[in-house]
């Protein structure tokens, strides 16, 4: 039997499944924290296809930076920068005439969307988007029914500034929202979504 200089025994079993534990832990926390990475994935690739059809013409709103620093010996890296504003939301752009604009969300909760994840701006924002007739909602993906609701900003907004809670309970996008289909190609059939609650 080996010893450390302490005294202490090795044992080479007890080392092993320390390592496969820890390895497990890091493999379902990158897991988790990849999901709402994916959710989003799902949707860049819903809007690819819708695109490709020729059904609707939706992008991801790029986050607005100041380049501060780059360093050319390494092909123009960017080295230092900082977000020059505050985004507004995910997704905006037109379907059948009409501007949409949309914030895309994922929780782990079973029973509530929290509105933590939400911000004044984003709020604000929506609200001057629902001021000039555009059409604008939330995609909450509930992760552990993996099930994604479309809900219109209107009732975000009303449970934000008006709500004696601090979250939507899953139950209201069950009944105010629309369960979005999902699939191969698309992802997520969220226009069929915006068809149901906008359109029809």
């Amino acid at each position: 039997m080996i010893k450390y200089p302490n005294g202490a025994s090795f044992n080479k079993e007890l080392k092993t499944e320390k390592r496969k534990s820890k390895k497990d832990k890091l493999e379902v926390s990158l897991s988790a924290a990849n999901r709402g990475m994916d959710f989003e994935k799902d949707i860049n690739i819903s809007n690819e296809y819708y695109r490709d059809k020729g059904i609707a013409l939706i992008y991801k709103r790029p986050t607005p930076i100041n380049v501060v620093k780059v360093d050319y010996s390494r092909g123009a890296l960017i080295t230092n920068a900082y977000f020059e504003e505050q985004s507004t939301t995910d997704y905006n752009g037109v379907y059948k005439g009409r501007y949409i604009d949309f914030e895309a969300k994922n929780t782990k909760s079973k029973t509530s969307f929290p509105l933590a994840n939400i911000t004044k701006h984003q709020i604000a924002h929506l609200k001057a988007v629902l001021l000039q007739k555009g059409i604008a909602f939330f995609v909450i993906n509930f992760e552990k029914y993996d099930e994604a609701y479309l809900l219109d900003a209107q009732y975000v907004i009303d449970f934000y500034e008006h709500g004696e809670r601090k979250s939507i309970p899953y139950e209201v996008f069950k009944e105010k929202g629309i369960l979005i289909k999902k699939g191969y190609n698309p992802r997520l059939y969220y226009i069929d979504a915006v068809d149901e609650m906008y359109f029809n």
